[in-house]
């Protein structure tokens, strides 16, 4: 079987309008970012990146009560500021204890 050019092209220029658009929606979406009183809220995914830990981990923080979130229908959300606290928290606790492991 064979395909004109003409044919072929049309085809492959309706293909790419069409991977244009919704690569436009796409980026719409990757936009969007949810904020209280003017700051970001962060979901498990973002927090995982930031720290890179598994998703078990960051349970861990929430259940431990070192890290603070908020539930919204059933989805976890972390304030931008609680995050960065609790990193300032972990970079103070290891330099402690590296602190302590060198005087001995």
């Amino acid at each position: 079987m064979f395909i004109d050019k003409n044919h072929f092209d049309t085809s492959i220029e309706r293909i790419m309008k069409k991977l244009d658009v919704l690569d436009t929606k796409v980026s719409k979406k990757e936009k969007v970012k949810y904020t209280v009183d003017g700051e970001s809220l962060l979901d498990n995914q973002d927090v995982c990146m930031m720290l890179n830990v598994s998703k078990r981990t960051l349970q861990r923080y929430r259940n431990s009560g070192e890290l603070p979130f908020k539930q919204i229908k059933r989805k976890t959300y972390y304030l931008d500021s609680d995050v960065q606290h609790f990193i300032k928290e972990q970079f103070r606790k290891a330099n402690r204890d590296k602190f302590i492991i060198d005087t001995t």
